[in-house]
């Protein structure tokens, strides 16, 4: 079972040692359709309507909340309407995946965690990448070179223990930490 969820931040358990622990939100989304193992979900989220929403939601016959629409795996069981949510009350390891935070075009010491050369005395060599390769063989820059560039936002997965679920604010804890920004919407699965 797959749901989608925003992250609301991270905190910690109030025992000894305490445990950090990230704080999920579970958005309220309805099944419009079910195929095979996969449904169409609608939910609510800050974007503008247009026709083609405007569409959906008359096919479905949702209201103007639910503007937003995603595709999710789901149990065989499921139905048209709200989505089950008994998994996640059993569920003790979940995988999250989340867009991680963008640092734009990043060089090679904030990217890959470069050392970098002497801070001074004229060495002329403090945050660069240095050599890239040999001029007589190979002749070119091999692949997977690690150099300046586009760092972050990225689809990132991790699995994290699942402390505990509120069903009734429908918070869902996990143990550790979840990439991305606060207020960031991502998806949760419950793994067996």
């Amino acid at each position: 079972m797959e749901f989608i969820v925003e992250k609301i931040g991270m905190s910690r358990t109030i025992s000894v040692p305490s445990t950090p622990v990230t704080l999920l939100k579970v958005v309220e989304t309805k099944v419009c359709e079910v195929n095979e193992g996969k449904a169409v979900v609608a939910y609510s989220h800050s974007k503008k309507a247009n026709k083609a929403i405007e569409g959906q939601q008359k096919k479905y016959n949702l209201s103007k909340d639910f503007n937003t629409f995603a595709t999710i795996l789901v149990s065989e069981k499921a139905e048209a309407g709200d989505l089950d949510m008994s998994a996640l009350s059993e569920a003790t390891k979940v995988k999250s995946s989340f867009t991680t935070k963008g640092r734009g075009f990043s060089g090679v010491m904030k990217r890959w965690n470069f050392a970098g050369g002497p801070g001074g005395h004229g060495s002329r060599f403090h945050r660069t990448g240095g050599s890239i390769g040999n001029a007589e063989w190979p002749g070119r820059v091999q692949k997977g070179r690690k150099m300046a560039g586009q760092y972050g936002n990225a689809m990132t997965t991790v699995k994290n223990n699942v402390v505990s679920y509120d069903a009734e604010n429908g918070v869902l804890v996990v143990a550790g930490a979840v990439p991305g920004a606060n207020g960031a919407l991502g998806r949760v699965k419950v793994v067996k």
